[in-house]
């Protein structure tokens, strides 16, 4: 190959014959160096050629319109320093180009990272809440759902039942601050506030505030934030304190004035609902959601969804029976509501409280529950007749693992209670073959 030494002249001049692919035009000076031109092309580039491991080698070094002669017999020199070396000049920049992209790839990763952790960190306590209820909505009941909105609820506004505005609820103050911002020194804070103006509903805050926090801290998007629980703290614990046992029962010379003042309920569903609770000892929550298929007239008995045994029947007593079938049968559910958005009764409490006012007598919707076992011991109904019509959970072998009880034995019983509840009432109850009546 014919070598020459390079200057602009002929590096300009120099051109490739259609009947080749190719030419090169080939340095004196820096052995390998050239310069490869095509047909009908008017790009030239530099070029390095030697051997790496006795196999020939090719590198673009770059065009001519960019790379002066000078800078080109460096680069072609530096390339043969690598090849003396040992070192492929092909490998050598397929390295610095991968060490290129990787160092991008990590600034680009760093940048990703960092926005993501500056996203997280202005995650709200609201934000994570809302998370947290609707990935735990399918697990809950019904009014423990409702707690957590309760709990959450901005306020303000205007009630469906009255033109009262909601108010804001026990959590609401914390609703605003970054969940990397909740130390507990601020839920401490929280709790001497909340405590001070309604310690009950601050109490069960507080729990659900816990449980919150321990799923934060195990929930992927979160648990880079929540290291520690911060309403696990036994400063706040003080504050709040703890509650006072209730005590709070119908005693018996009391049934007279809590009869006659919740037979003169207007709203006839509550009236039932609030006797029908002192008759069975039920919870409040299953009385509401209780179904007309639920309800058996004919045999005399009740299907309710038991929160510990799922589901339990009791007996449906003739007095109660009465107040079922009279009332209206607006949709599924027999404690109807048609301004509620579940189509049941959902707070009788205001009802309940204007009994207690008029009657003097202050019972709570659970103290009801509490009167009929207390109620119960009149009678001497056994302990654990009571207890199975309430729906506990058994206690002690012989009630776990041995005593089944039929339904006609708990409706016996259930019968007598009834009856002793009215007679002590002042309520004559005369069951007709043709349905029942009340005798005044």
């Amino acid at each position: 190959m014919a070598k020459v030494k390079l200057t602009a002249g002929r590096i300009a001049g120099f051109k490739c014959d259609e009947s080749r692919a190719q030419a090169f035009l080939w340095c004196a000076e820096v052995p390998g160096l050239g310069v490869r031109v095509t047909p009908n092309s008017t790009a030239k580039c530099y070029i390095f050629q030697s051997k790496v491991n006795g196999q020939s080698m090719r590198v673009t070094i770059g065009s001519v319109k960019v790379w002066t002669i000078s800078d080109a017999q460096a680069e072609a020199r530096c390339l043969q320093i690598m090849i003396d070396n040992g070192e492929d000049p092909r490998q050598v920049k397929a390295d610095k180009q991968a060490a290129k992209e990787a160092a991008k790839r990590a600034k680009e990763a760093e940048a990703a990272a960092r926005l993501m952790q500056e996203a997280r960190e202005s995650v709200t306590v609201r934000m994570a809440w809302d998370e947290y209820l609707k990935v735990r909505k399918p697990f809950w009941g019904e009014r423990h759902y409702a707690d957590h909105i309760e709990a959450m609820q901005i306020g303000g506004e205007t009630r469906k039942r009255s033109h009262k505005l909601t108010e804001p609820g026990t959590l609401a103050s914390l609703a605003a601050v970054r969940l990397i911002d909740l130390t507990p020194e601020l839920v401490t804070a929280w709790a001497k506030v909340e405590g001070e103006k309604r310690p009950g509903r601050a109490r069960l805050a507080s729990r659900l505030l816990s449980v919150f926090l321990t799923w934060c801290a195990a929930y992927p998007a979160y648990r880079e934030i929540v290291k520690g629980n911060a309403a696990k703290n036994k400063s706040a614990r003080e504050v709040l304190g703890k509650p006072q046992k209730k005590n709070d029962a119908l005693q018996r010379e009391q049934l007279p004035a809590w009869f006659a003042a919740v037979k003169q309920i207007g709203n006839p569903i509550i009236s039932a609902y609030l006797q029908c609770l002192l008759l069975t000892g039920a919870r409040a929550n299953e009385l509401t959601a209780l179904r007309w298929q639920d309800v058996e007239f004919q045999w005399g008995s009740l299907t309710i969804r038991d929160k510990m045994q799922g589901l339990r029947v009791i007996p449906l007593p003739p007095y109660m029976s009465q107040l079922l079938a009279a009332l209206p049968r607006r949709n599924e559910f027999v404690f109807s509501s048609p301004t509620a958005a579940s189509g049941h009764l959902t707070d009788p409490h205001d009802a309940n409280y204007k009994v207690c006012a008029v009657t003097g007598v202050d019972v709570t919707l659970h103290g009801l529950r509490r009167s009929f076992a207390s109620l119960c011991e009149w009678i001497e109904i056994p302990a654990g007749i009571a207890a199975q019509i309430q729906g506990h959970a058994p206690q002690g072998v012989r009630e776990q693992h041995y005593i089944r009880r039929p339904l006609d034995l708990l409706r016996m019983w259930h019968i007598k209670i009834e009856a002793w509840m009215l007679e002590q009432a002042g309520i004559e109850f005369v069951p007709m073959p043709m349905g029942l009546r009340v005798v005044a």
